[in-house]
């Protein structure tokens, strides 16, 4: 800010100069004092500079009474989770009223490395929402998978001159933090300056002292009230999170008191368009939590301010004097839905609409990231024993199960049979074109028959396979690669539905409406062969997710996460 910008704003706030906007007769949810009380908000170059009444302005909107509160925050998202691009995911929450983001690259970064981050901080430039990168600290998660880049503190390094990286992303090696790796240590050292996020799935008691005694801040994966609890005492901030598949928003609002609060922020972590659209972001969240009985103030709190403190942004989360202007209006304080949504002053987005206008998109070339030949994937598992080790899937938790059963064994291999709900499952190493593949087998997907396929699979993202049998395996896995990435469903030799993912195997450019589209009809494909999954493809995304509990599968091999090793499939 330029020292006559500020001289400007100071002048404006003293009522000396007409301001740019003034609302007028605002009910303000004032999330620093904790009431809500009437007031008109001046505005002047994009920032709030009076709460009073009597100054003039350029411009003048009356409120007639209705309420404002922040621009809500996500405190933690995975953009490429929307399969969208930055642009499209931008205007279609700040539509739903978030103005600001904290994102971990990790999924791209996974396939394309640092040439990843920068393309999501090129593509978010002059974009609808405020979008803050946290430096993707696991690539690859673990050394039991196989992706598409190594990141290590010297190449994380140059990232800490960005002033859109705020800090480190959520440490999921959380193995590597308690037992103190060395490489894990150079990445907590280097950002010890900045915000440290975690990630701790069900770690408890010592191990749990010693990774939040390494200078880590939050969690995001409690999906307990005991579990937050412990957490919050050892001074860990809680980020209650809300997706598509992670549904943790109302077993923790137990958790949520006067005195607590302040300690807890809202996050997404992973949501496809139909949430986006249907449900939308924080908006959703901060209704939910209102209506289960969280007093209002404390609902927006938990989506502006608290976030906004965790991580340094102390110009955001509030609307005082001196704090961006990124304000929500809205009419019931009880089903809080974006009516008016301005950032930076600005009129941006109105009833549900966004109506500032696109900005043009940048060319930015990325490299392929489907390196896998289509011919002659050998999907067979020969018998080794009679029982097998069997993932139970899920379409609400991203923890699974991990349950030894019998084996259906036909001419010396052991295959899918569905008709005990018990599917194959393949990951197919796509970065390096090494012909590594995965093989075990899943259940709660429910196929009868046919395969769905993907490249999206947290966080190595190699191309994931479930189904009934192997040719319509083959079939899917030929129509994600020949797409060069994306999502496949398919019945022997016939494709049923598909979803091009030319963005690293993670994103379209299209526009958000057109991949809804084009998603739901993968859904119903699915459903027609017998899946009764909300969303399995989202669901099959996470089955290879090593650093969840249990049971998880990579292109290395069955994982057993609470061993935190690979273990043969035949048990």
């Amino acid at each position: 800010m330029t020292a006559s910008t500020l001289a400007a704003r100071i002048a404006a706030a003293r009522g000396d100069t007409p301001a740019h906007l003034v609302l007028r007769n605002a009910q303000l949810v004032n999330v620093l004092a904790g009431e809500i009380h009437r007031t008109d908000i001046v505005v002047h170059h994009g920032y709030v500079v009076a709460l009073d009444t009597g100054y003039a302005a350029e411009q003048e909107i009356d409120l007639k009474g209705r309420y404002v509160c922040p621009g809500f925050i996500d405190a933690h998202v995975h953009i490429e989770s929307s399969l969208c691009t930055p642009p499209e995911f931008a205007r279609t929450v700040l539509a739903h009223g978030v103005t600001s983001v904290i994102t971990d690259p990790h999924e791209i970064a996974n396939v394309l490395g640092l040439e990843g981050i920068r393309f999501m901080l090129e593509r978010a430039k002059h974009g609808a929402v405020n979008m803050y990168v946290m430096a993707s600290s696991c690539v690859p998660a673990t050394h039991m998978e196989t992706s598409g880049a190594r990141l290590e503190a010297e190449d994380l390094a140059p990232l800490l001159n960005s002033e859109w990286v705020l800090g480190l992303a959520e440490m999921m090696n959380y193995p590597g933090v308690i037992y103190g790796d060395q490489s894990v240590l150079d990445k907590l050292e280097l950002f010890g300056q900045r915000v440290l996020d975690g990630h701790s799935p069900a770690v408890t008691g010592k191990p749990l002292n010693a990774y939040v005694a390494a200078g880590i801040a939050s969690d995001h994966e409690c999906t307990t009230v005991e579990e937050a609890r412990e957490k919050l005492r050892l001074g860990l901030t809680i980020f209650i999170r809300e997706g598509t598949t992670t549904h943790n928003l109302r077993p923790l609002l137990p958790l949520v008191t006067w005195e607590n609060h302040t300690r807890l922020c809202f996050c997404t972590d992973d949501r496809q368009p139909r949430s986006l659209l249907d449900e939308g972001s924080i908006d959703h969240m901060v209704r939910v939590a209102i209506a289960s009985g969280v007093d209002p103030i404390m609902a927006i709190r938990m989506g502006t301010i608290n976030t906004a403190n965790y991580f340094r942004l102390y110009d955001s989360g509030a609307l005082a004097p001196g704090r961006r202007a990124d304000m929500i209006v809205f009419s019931d304080l009880r089903d809080l839905r974006a009516e008016m949504v301005f950032r930076n002053g600005q009129l941006v987005a109105q009833d549900g609409e966004v109506i500032a206008p696109k900005a043009p998109l940048r060319p930015i070339d990325v490299r392929s990231s489907m390196n896998v030949h289509p011919d002659g994937l050998d999907l067979s598992i020969p018998a080794r024993g009679a029982n097998i080790r069997v993932i139970g899937g899920s379409d609400t938790q991203v923890v699974t199960g991990h349950t030894i059963l019998p084996a259906r064994i036909v001419d010396g291999e052991a295959v899918a049979d569905p008709a005990r709900d018990i599917l194959k499952m393949v990951v197919i190493e796509r970065h390096r074109a090494s012909g590594a593949i995965g093989k075990g087998f899943i259940d709660s997907f429910g196929l009868k028959h046919g395969a769905i396929a993907g490249s999206v699979a947290h966080d190595h993202h190699n191309l994931v396979v479930i189904g009934a049998d192997d040719e319509s395996m083959r079939t899917a896995a030929k129509a994600v690669i020949e797409m060069g990435g994306g999502l496949a469903a398919a019945d022997g030799t016939t494709v049923r539905a598909t979803l091009a993912l030319p963005v690293a195997g993670l994103m379209s450019e299209e526009p958000i409406a057109e991949v809804r589209r084009q998603y739901e009809a993968l859904i119903t494909a699915a459903h027609e062969m017998g899946s009764e999954m909300n969303d399995p493809f989202m669901a099959m995304s996470f089955m290879a997710l090593e650093v969840i509990p249990k049971l998880k599968l990579t292109d290395v091999g069955l994982v057993d996460v609470e061993q935190f090793n690979v273990v043969d499939l035949f048990a």
